[in-house]
């Protein structure tokens, strides 16, 4: 299986992905972009340091520039690259993936993602052709540079807190702990209790994937032990965010998505809200119902961003934790949502329990994961069975009946991971029973159980 993915270059360390293949890649990006200077950092996984040297002596040998950032979460990598107006940049992390992976994520000009569709394949193409082009005449010039402060000042922009906020928050040992607590030292107003906040990309406590429920049970505990408002998780490489309430519940990604476009759209009315096709319905009829426009896109950063870039829309949201900021070169930010969300807190007197609720009022199972080899065979079963449904092939399959006026409506979206070998349901209704009964008849159709 190929390192190179649709969003980034991910591996396992040294059998995919070893030091010369990371020069490779470095020499391959320089050759595909054409132009410096390039901005690089790298997160903290042991094998980090050598994958960003080998890769930078890449990049050089290809002419061009480096300012190297240092250990760098991939926020702060996109803000270097807009900040210093660098003609791309890339981050050496594999994000939320387990200890022995390692890779790349890649940007040109203003931190616009290079993806599969635009360049990854390109660049593969070149870091695995046969012979490995000499150094060239002249080669990049190297600098070192800390962003971190410059970082801390564009983050604080979202800090528009009306009163002190006390939250919690896990780093899962990720590159949170490197950033979140520069930005705490600059926030005064803030109380703030921190879980695995030493830097280890060994990840002694917990995966860094605060999607898994599993890794949330030390943050939901510590909640309620301290009286928080809210609990945040951080994802490895900082660029993802999950939310805890005041009572100890996982609150999932659409929702605050919703409760953030509500404030955004008080702001600038009539502006595009973007979106993944995952989300709960109650977040278009939110931004309708605001005076918005609802924008749905397929599953993915770079489609995100794009459509983002398209509509001048100053927000957009995923169900997997990314969180999307115009005025942030649209990229995503874990820290800005959740200083977002600090700030719309502290401008109510109700609880993020019970903002939650009054947007939490769909039933949906989550995301649910099939490990299944034919997945276009599942979708086309589904298709075949419900033939007289609402049909959106999007982003996989998606089957709806009725419509949010109609009691009784549901929809389900069948899709395959970008990311990894699964089959991804979602699976929505007004209804509870009717969110069952449908959950287990596409479970039947599929053929496969889902995994625990």
């Amino acid at each position: 299986m190929s390192v190179f993915k649709a969003y980034d270059i991910r591996g396992t360390w040294p059998d995919q992905i070893d030091s010369q293949l990371s020069y490779r890649i470095g020499r391959a990006y320089a050759d595909f972009l054409g132009e410096g200077p390039i901005v690089v950092g790298r997160d903290m996984r042991t094998m980090a340091p050598e994958a960003q040297a080998e890769c930078i002596r890449g990049i050089l040998d290809g002419g061009l520039d480096v300012i190297d950032v240092g250990l760098t979460a991939t926020p702060q990598l996109y803000f270097a690259i807009g900040h210093l107006g660098a003609a791309g940049g890339l981050n050496v992390t594999a994000s939320h993936n387990p200890k022995q992976y390692i890779g790349f994520k890649l940007c040109e000009e203003e931190a616009k993602p290079i993806s599969a569709d635009n360049g990854i394949k390109e660049i593969e193409v070149l870091a695995t052709a046969p012979d490995c082009p000499e150094p060239v005449a002249e080669p990049g010039s190297l600098t070192q540079l800390d962003t971190l402060a410059d970082y801390v000042l564009h983050v604080k922009k979202w800090a528009d807190l009306a009163r002190p906020v006390k939250i919690v928050s896990d780093a899962a040992n990720g590159m949170a702990a490197h950033t979140f607590p520069a930005v705490l030292d600059a926030m005064p107003d803030v109380e703030h209790e921190g879980l695995f906040y030493e830097l280890d990309g060994t990840f002694p406590n917990h995966e860094a994937n605060p999607l898994k429920l599993s890794t949330l049970v030390d943050l939901q505990k510590l909640v309620i032990e301290s009286g928080a408002e809210l609990g945040a998780a951080f994802d490895g490489d900082c660029d993802r965010c999950c939310f805890v309430d005041d009572l100890g519940r996982a609150i999932g990604n659409d929702i605050v998505t919703t409760l953030v476009a509500r404030e955004v759209l008080k702001e600038e009315p009539g502006a595009a809200i973007v979106y993944d096709l995952r989300s709960s319905w109650i977040l278009p009829q939110t931004i309708l119902a605001g005076g918005g426009k609802p924008v749905k896109e397929r599953v993915g950063h770079s489609f995100l961003k794009g459509r983002m870039r398209e509509f001048d829309a100053p927000f957009g949201g995923e169900l997997s934790g990314h969180y999307y900021a115009r005025d942030n070169w649209y990229a995503d930010n874990a820290e800005i949502i959740l200083m977002t969300v600090m700030g719309i807190l502290s401008r109510t007197e109700k609880k993020f329990s019970e903002l939650c609720d009054e947007v939490m009022v769909y039933h949906s199972t989550g995301e649910v994961n099939f490990h299944i080899e034919d997945k276009v065979g599942a979708m086309d079963k589904l298709k075949a069975e419900f033939a007289d449904a609402e049909i959106d092939e999007l982003d996989g399959v998606t089957i709806a009946y009725g419509a949010v006026t109609s009691p009784g409506w549901w929809w389900v979206n069948l899709r395959a991971s970008n990311t990894e070998p699964l089959l991804r349901m979602n699976l929505e209704s007004d209804d509870r029973a009717k969110m069952e009964e449908m959950t287990t008849r596409v479970i039947d159709i599929i053929g496969v159980q889902p995994e625990a």
